[in-house]
């Protein structure tokens, strides 16, 4: 494992901040600048100034501009050929194009990472720059976390990863290099947990509290939207779906699917769930929680009048269903994702 500067004192760890043309510039700076942060901040009360934990450096193929998936060109500090050994290597976020990831296109950059790995290094991604981390075969066979919007792609490039989009933050291998961070904005996770395991806890507070950074703590669930699967090809279960997607509120909605599916109940339940990868039930379910959470983001009806207008007569059951989909209880989801006062347009008077 990485040496941890706050307790060795020894000189900052390297971090390679890896640039490639499918990179998006958001994140690439923001871990840049939230890494560098040691520079800008003051030390707490009269203590002496100390050297920062970190050293960052951008890095690629070679040394110089390069114009990223945002058409926003960066300076890559130095080429991988001039880097032998380096303590954590960070690819962020990349864009997918309409043909997905396409494999094979950085090879150097790939042999680059596995060299590193060997070597001690931490190989850590933001959001969708585990594609190219996957590429190295050595998360074969290990949890890890990707955009939930880019989940179903990254599981058919790469099937031998175990792959857990509701999560902020994965941390595997055998000496816990192996580091993914979920959806968009989790790099800030990613960030606050190097700084908390290298430079210690308060380190990573003083951070948080310089930048305004949260973890998200209670996981990336609440932000998932559900779409039910359709790409399956059975015309029976695609009709009861294309049914139940604007009548999921109505009691016992099981039956009039089963009846328009043309199917014995037994039958169908298997095809469905074969089809959907969840019962029809569960299926409900999802549907009627999501319309629940539209509800509470846009509207200030009580969470029962919103249990009985998405299907549910015992709002203590709705309450806690919708808990279990999403993490949060109702009114917390709506405290979280409500558009706040101060954003909303004027009242025309």
């Amino acid at each position: 494992m990485p040496r941890n500067t706050a307790e060795t004192g020894i000189h900052p760890l390297h971090v390679s901040l890896v640039a490639i043309p499918e990179a998006v510039v958001s994140t690439l700076s923001g871990i840049f600048d939230v890494m560098n942060a040691f520079a800008l901040l003051p030390p707490p009360g009269n203590a002496p100034a100390s050297a920062p934990p970190f050293g960052v450096e951008i890095v690629g193929l070679w040394p110089g501009p390069l114009e990223l998936a945002s058409r926003v060109p960066v300076m890559v500090q130095r080429g991988i050929a001039a880097i032998e050994t380096t303590d954590i290597v960070i690819v962020p976020s990349v864009l997918l194009g309409p043909d997905g990831w396409q494999k094979g296109r950085h090879p150097e950059l790939v042999d680059w990472l596995r060299a590193m790995h060997r070597r001690g290094a931490l190989l850590c991604s933001a959001c969708s720059g585990v594609f190219l981390l996957a590429e190295t075969g050595l998360f074969d066979g290990v949890d890890a976390t990707v955009h939930f919007g880019y989940a179903e792609a990254f599981h058919s490039t790469f099937p031998k990863v175990a792959i857990h989009p509701e999560r902020v933050l994965v941390v595997a291998g055998e000496r816990e290099e192996l580091i993914t961070s979920g959806a968009s904005m989790t790099w800030h996770d990613l960030v606050l947990y190097l700084i908390a395991r290298h430079a210690g806890a308060t380190a990573a507070q003083a951070v948080a509290r310089y930048f305004a950074l949260q973890w998200h703590q209670d996981g990336l669930a609440p932000y998932i939207v559900f779409e039910g699967r359709n790409d399956h090809g059975d015309v029976a279960i695609q009709t009861a779906q294309d049914w139940i997607a604007t009548h999921f509120s109505v009691a016992n909605p099981l039956e009039e699917m089963v009846r328009r599916a043309g199917l014995a109940e037994r039958t169908f339940k298997r095809r469905f769930t074969g089809a959907t990868g969840l019962s029809p039930i569960a299926y409900v379910q999802r549907l009627r929680i999501e319309d629940a959470k539209r509800r509470l983001e846009r509207t200030e009806a009580p969470v029962d009048e919103i249990s009985w207008q998405v299907g549910y007569e015992d709002p203590a059951f709705f309450r806690r269903l919708f808990k279990r989909v999403t993490g949060l209880t109702p009114g917390r989801y709506r405290r979280r994702f409500m558009i706040p006062d101060y954003a909303q347009p004027p009242r025309k008077e």
